[in-house]
């Protein structure tokens, strides 16, 4: 597998799946090429695109939560930081990600 090639296929096929949901690519081009590439390296050994920042568990159910886009398992905590936790993502009205605070899931109020 070509990892430039299949980097270009995983941008065009999230695209797809962020837009609807009110997210972008972030602005930070260099940001998004290394992540994209982690995210190759690690369906060439899982065979799945998993979240780079996040480590995988024994439960492939807790694991396919973080197959990347994994903004609607995590929606309510990424509307709030406006950003996926790697930072792959942010919110469409997001113009400089530098200035997002990050902020526990924990503080975040469900309901």
């Amino acid at each position: 597998m070509n990892v430039e090639s299949r980097k270009k296929a995983l941008r065009y096929l999230f695209q797809k799946v962020i837009d609807p949901l009110g997210y972008k690519f972030s602005p930070d081009e260099e940001l998004v090429d290394f992540l994209l590439e982690q995210e190759v390296v690690l369906e060439k050994k899982h065979g799945i695109p998993f979240c780079p920042c996040q480590g995988l568990t024994r439960k492939r159910e807790d694991n396919m939560k973080i197959v990347c886009p994994c903004i609607p398992f995590h929606r309510e905590h990424f509307d709030a930081i406006k950003r996926c936790w790697c930072g792959l993502y942010v919110h469409k009205d997001v113009t400089n990600p530098d200035e997002l605070r990050q902020i526990p899931f924990s503080e975040i109020k469900r309901g």
